[in-house]
């Protein structure tokens, strides 16, 4: 799968947790300033993204929806005009409206419409220019119109024509269905989706089988919420998690990251670290060994996915 637009590396840095003030993750309120300024977060996030390469990450995924993340990650990379080798991936389809604050009623609107992905589109070039690389739909369900709306997907052929990868991510417990149905998308008989990016973790196992379909014909997969927004961290973490941590001397996090790395199907794992200590926590995913009894107590944690699902839509915004 490996191309300019594809990531190669096996862990990326997401930037959703840092991109704007308010956010789903558990523990951010130790985790991020007090003041949490536009340039106080601007700083957190140049300094994660050093971190990060500094650390051999090559993968960055940023939103439209993520507050400020890809003016915060367009800033880093025009300060350092000598790297060259970092992927950039961005997505279209939610709009942020929190206004910078942590207690709005809504913060973020979803629509798949071609009116909002030439707007955003246009805004993410303007800002990331010809660094961007991937770009996908945010948070496709089976219901959603960007299944079907033929006009959208001429509009993302002609982006492809033009060197981008165009993908698609997933959220929802039917997240399989809108998989296989965006897998079966073609525009003059080839597939429109290269890349696919989905929640996956040891609570929300259900894409598992759609997943490696989607690997199998050649698309790229790209799993986010490993951590299932901070439930399996630290004091977070199940038990078993943190006994299986315990045995392997390192933390709760790398042992979660670690069980989806190594799940053959997954070409990048994303870290949504929001700290230089998280995130070279999460780094030592790559390191931990699992034997079977550890992996058989590690998946036992799977939960209904609706129950997950609906679980994940009361946490708070923090």
């Amino acid at each position: 799968m490996a191309s300019a637009t594809t990531p190669t590396c096996r862990l990326g840095l997401g930037l959703a947790a840092v991109g704007r003030p308010g956010y789903i993750n558990l523990g951010r309120e130790q985790d991020l300033p007090a003041v949490r300024s536009v340039d106080a977060l601007r700083v957190r996030t140049h300094e994660l993204l050093d971190a990060a390469y500094a650390q051999g990450v090559r993968y960055v995924d940023v939103a439209r929806s993520y507050g400020r993340s890809e003016e915060f990650l367009a800033g880093w990379l025009n300060a350092r005009p000598e790297i060259d080798d970092v992927v950039v991936g961005s997505k279209w389809g939610y709009t942020y409206t929190a206004g910078w604050t942590t207690d709005a009623e809504r913060h973020e609107v979803k629509d798949h419409s071609v009116a909002t992905y030439q707007r955003q589109r246009a805004e993410t070039a303007a800002l990331l220019g010809d660094r961007l690389g991937l770009y996908q739909i945010h948070s496709v369900t089976p219901d959603s119109p960007a299944l079907t709306d033929r006009e959208l997907h001429a509009r993302l052929a002609e982006a492809a024509a033009e060197g981008l990868t165009i993908g698609f991510s997933t959220s929802g417990p039917a997240q399989a269905d809108a998989i296989r149905a965006a897998l079966a998308v073609t525009v003059d008989g080839e597939p429109l989706f290269r890349t696919v990016q989905s929640t996956y973790n040891l609570l929300e196992t259900s894409a598992a089988p759609a997943l490696a379909e989607a690997h199998d014909a050649g698309v790229a997969v790209i799993v986010k919420e490993g951590m299932a927004n901070g439930r399996l961290a630290g004091p977070y973490a199940p038990e078993a998690l943190r006994a299986v941590a315990e045995e392997t001397s390192l933390g709760s996090d790398a042992v979660a990251l670690a069980v989806v790395l190594g799940r053959p199907w997954v070409d990048v794992v994303l870290s949504g670290a929001a700290t230089t200590d998280q995130l070279a926590s999460n780094l030592h995913a790559a390191a931990v060994d699992l034997d079977e009894d550890q992996l058989a107590r590690l998946e036992a944690l799977a939960e209904e996915p609706r129950a997950y699902w609906e679980r994940r839509g009361r946490l708070p915004w923090h």
